[in-house]
């Protein structure tokens, strides 16, 4: 809007107008936390994804390995 019709308008007009241009950069910013927000979410996700499958190998053969002393002293008591 330019200045000469900024004038022009009533008091309540420019409060009406100054609210409708807060509400829409507050509406914008509001969309940009929260897609912010989801990314941290989904970034901390991946890293916790990956670091499980990062050991995702070690614990398998570990619970193999527990698994087949199991078996054994089973064995050994039968």
């Amino acid at each position: 809007m330019t200045p000469d019709r900024l004038d022009a308008l009533t008091q309540a007009q420019r409060h009406a107008h100054l609210h409708a241009h807060q509400h829409a950069a507050a509406r914008r910013q509001a969309h940009a936390d929260r897609s912010e927000a989801i990314d941290d979410f989904w970034r901390g996700a991946d890293a916790v994804w990956a670091r499980l499958q990062q050991g995702l190998g070690e614990r398998l053969h570990r619970s193999a390995r527990r698994l087949q002393a199991r078996l054994d002293r089973h064995a050994a008591r039968c």
